[in-house]
C-alpha cells in the first residue's frame, strides 16, 4: 500500500539504501533512494478517463477502499473527467478494506438512482470481489454502465465466480494476454517453475524486469552500494514482457507501455487499447491531461 511506502521512505533514505517498488501508485512523490517500476498515473488514469470518457461519457461514479490511494487516485480520475464537456462526478465513497458485499448494498441502490456512464473502482485486495459481485446482483450491464479499474487484475479476477467481471475495464501496463515471444517465454518459465495456479499480473511483470535491472547493475559495478549501483541503473533499458522498458534519470521513474483491456469470459484481458511507444513517466502530472499524446492509444480489438 501507499501508506507502507510512504513510512519506509525516510528510513531507506535516513541508512541510504535502495528500494525497488514494482506496484502502480497514486504518483506525485520522488525520493533518489526509490526506482518506482509501477505506473505513474499519466501511465494509466489519462488512458483509463480517454477511452472510457469517450466510448461510455463523461459522468463517473467514484467507488475506493478508505485509505490513501484511492483518495488520491480518484482525485486524479476526478480531475480528468472533468476536463470533458458534461463531465460530473455523480458521488465518491469509500469502503473498509475488508469490504463484503453488504457494505455495497446502499452504493449500488445509488448508482441505480444516479446512473453514471461507468463507474471508477480503487477497491483493492479481496473487497474487490465483493464489488463486483454485488454490481453483477444488481443485475447492471457492463455494455452500458461498465466498472473500470486500475486495481483489478488477473489476481483479483482469478477469485470471481465464472464471468462476473467479464466485460469491465482494467488499464495496465501488462497484461497477461500480451502477444509477444519475450511474454509467453516468461509465462511459460513463470508456470514450469510454479505451477499453472501461478497468478502472474501488472505488479508480478514490474518486479520481474525490475530484479534484472538491479541484478545487471550488480554485474557491471560490481559493488552494491546505492552511490556505485545508481549510474548503472539510471537510464539502463531492459526487453521485458510489456516492452522495451526504461528507467527514467530525472524522476527515477520508468517508462511504460499503457493498455487497456476488457475482462473476458476466461478471466484474461483482451486488449483493446495499446499505446504506440513507451510513455515518459510523469508522476506530477505537469504536461499530461486528457486529449494529449500520452492518451492516444493503437485501437486492438471491439
Amino acid at each position: 500500500m501507499s501508506s507502507s511506502r510512504k513510512a519506509v521512505i525516510p528510513i531507506i533514505e535516513k541508512w541510504n539504501k535502495l528500494l525497488f517498488y514494482p506496484t502502480l501508485y497514486e504518483g506525485f512523490e520522488y525520493s533518489s533512494n526509490v526506482i518506482y517500476t509501477g505506473a505513474a498515473p499519466n501511465q494509466n488514469s489519462v488512458q483509463l478517463a480517454e477511452f472510457m470518457t469517450s466510448n461510455f461519457g463523461p459522468r463517473v461514479y467514484l467507488i475506493g477502499s478508505d485509505y490513501i490511494y484511492p483518495y488520491e487516485s480518484n482525485r486524479i480520475m476526478g480531475e480528468l473527467v472533468m476536463q470533458r464537456q458534461g463531465g460530473e462526478i455523480l458521488a465518491e465513497r469509500y469502503v473498509p478494506l475488508d469490504a463484503q458485499e453488504r457494505d455495497y448494498a446502499d452504493i449500488m441502490a445509488d448508482i441505480l438512482n444516479k446512473q453514471p456512464d461507468f463507474i471508477f473502482s480503487t477497491v483493492v485486495g479481496d473487497s474487490t470481489t465483493a464489488l463486483y459481485r454485488a454490481y453483477a446482483d444488481a443485475g447492471f450491464d457492463p455494455k452500458k454502465m461498465p466498472i473500470a479499474s486500475l486495481t483489478t487484475s488477473e489476481a483479483e479476477i482469478s477469485q470471481m465466480d465464472n464471468g462476473v467481471a467479464a466485460g469491465h475495464y482494467t488499464s495496465a501496463p501488462y497484461f497477461q494476454s500480451i502477444d509477444t515471444e519475450i511474454n509467453r517465454r516468461c509465462l511459460t518459465n513463470l508456470r514450469r517453475k510454479f505451477g499453472d495456479s501461478s497468478l502472474p499480473n501488472l505488479c508480478w511483470e514490474a518486479a520481474y524486469f525490475q530484479m534484472h535491472i538491479y541484478a545487471n547493475a550488480m554485474r557491471m559495478s560490481g559493488d552494491d552500494e546505492i552511490s556505485v549501483l545508481m549510474p548503472y541503473i539510471l537510464n539502463s533499458e531492459f526487453d521485458a514482457p510489456q516492452g522495451r522498458i526504461k528507467i527514467d534519470p530525472m524522476s527515477h521513474h520508468t517508462y511504460l507501455y499503457p493498455r487497456v483491456g476488457r475482462v473476458s469470459n476466461n478471466g484474461q484481458f483482451s486488449i483493446v487499447r495499446q499505446a504506440r511507444r513507451s510513455v515518459c513517466p510523469d508522476p506530477y502530472l505537469v504536461t499530461h491531461s486528457i486529449g494529449d499524446w500520452a492518451a492516444r492509444l493503437d485501437t486492438m480489438a471491439d
